[in-house]
């Protein structure tokens, strides 16, 4: 049994504390690292009246910068955790926006033994100005969260719709768990939009925070879902207190919890889940080569050339776009910096959730999204004079993109066809 850990986390709006453990793999013959908490978290205050805190993965390239290598070694890791011999067909679902990227990472290392499971992430992003029932399978909702409404996307191909109805085993992805209760809407929606056959869950966390609550969360859960069969599986899990300071300052969200289409089409921007998809990885070739074009025409090169690439290299994903963007990013790290220590690689990726300066959270930079929606976006951790090139990978238009993108020299912006 791991020994609890205790840790007191002070922040501008309260404290922290926090009970948790390690956990290891419950599969014999595959190996899973020991992470600690400083290897996966660090913390931050949420711009948020619904919870004023804020777990920030180290490991998600989301809103600390990191290597595209270490984002992949925990897609590994924790689909490691999930067993063999599951009943099939197996579905993969990721949460919009910050495990969009964690479980296409999941699916793509589950595939080693399940090489037919499906992916499909949620979205927050209608393909059109009005939802298309043709196209929607269902919604759901995220209570606590900054935008908690989701659509889930149906296929367009009839046999991946097929196998998608009859999957027997969901595999749910998020950063980070703790009542369930997101899982049980997820599921119920599923089932409720023809996902009849399902007869397991698992619901799969980076950190899982019902420690001590398990049971009476599982129960509750397993009243609200019968006869299914519901596991968790996380590298770290624990359990949080949260205690408000005295006559916190009062905060005002910005207006981001919307499901509408923007005023800027998307573009092809590869199969990583919006849609269900068997291969996640098959438009990559494609998106790399547009890189490298890309590349080409913004250093005046004749054509691309790997030895011209700058030291320092920021890979940026935008919003639910990050899965081919990390791909490329993975692509120069093994390129580049592997093969040279002088180099640098890393990722994360532009968002709408609203962060308060403090804690891990060092810089922010705030812009008009590039959808068309009329939002605020966001990026933190992220200082472009520290990059000799910042790669920005949207789903629009490059013209879509905020002035404050167009105005860096180093800036260099890859899209799709629109």
């Amino acid at each position: 049994m791991p020994k609890q850990q205790r840790s007191t986390i002070e922040l501008p709006r309260g404290t922290l504390d926090l009970t948790y453990q390690t956990n290891l793999a419950t599969d014999q013959n595959i190996t899973t690292e020991n992470y600690q908490l400083e290897d996966l978290l660090g913390f931050a205050q949420r711009i948020n009246p619904k919870r004023a805190f804020l777990f920030v993965s180290k490991v998600l390239g989301r809103h600390i910068p990191v290597a595209p290598s270490t984002m992949r070694q925990a897609f590994t890791n924790l689909a490691n955790l999930i067993p063999s011999n599951l009943s099939e067909p197996i579905l993969v679902v990721g949460m919009a926006e910050t495990a969009v990227g964690l479980s296409a990472g999941v699916h793509q290392a589950l595939q080693t033994r399940y090489p037919n499971a499906l992916l499909l992430n949620s979205t927050r992003h209608a393909q059109h100005s009005d939802v298309d029932s043709d196209i929607l399978l269902t919604t759901f909702s995220e209570d606590h969260s900054h935008a908690s409404q989701h659509l889930i996307y149906q296929s367009a191909d009839s046999k991946t719709q097929a196998q998608l109805l009859a999957c027997k085993t969901l595999i749910m992805v998020d950063d980070e768990a703790s009542t369930g209760n997101t899982c049980v809407n997820v599921v119920t929606a599923l089932r409720h939009a023809g996902l009849t056959q399902l007869e397991q869950v698992h619901l799969t966390t980076l950190v899982d925070w019902s420690l001590g609550q398990n049971q009476e969360a599982d129960d509750t859960i397993a009243q609200h879902l019968p006869n299914i069969d519901f596991y968790r599986h996380h590298l770290l899990s624990g359990t949080w207190q949260w205690t408000e300071a005295a006559n916190p300052e009062p905060i005002i969200m910005p207006s981001v919890d919307t499901t509408e289409a923007g005023s800027q089409s998307l573009g092809d921007s590869g199969n990583w889940g919006r849609f269900p998809t068997l291969d996640s990885v098959g438009g990559f070739a494609d998106y790399l080569a547009s890189f490298q074009t890309a590349f080409s025409d913004f250093s005046g090169s004749e054509g691309f050339d790997k030895a011209q690439l700058p030291q320092r290299i920021l890979v940026l994903g935008s919003n639910e776009f990050v899965w081919l963007p990390f791909l490329l990013a993975e692509w120069l790290e093994n390129n580049i910096s592997s093969n040279d220590a002088t180099h640098t690689v890393n990722f994360s990726a532009l968002t709408r959730s609203p962060i308060a300066l403090g804690g891990v959270v060092k810089t922010m930079l705030s812009f008009n999204d590039h959808y068309g929606l009329g939002m605020t976006n966001f990026v933190y951790n992220v200082e472009p004079k520290d990059w000799d090139l910042i790669v920005l990978c949207i789903e629009t238009s490059p013209d879509s993109i905020d002035e404050l993108w167009q105005d860096l020299d180093n800036v260099l912006v890859v899209s799709p066809k629109i």
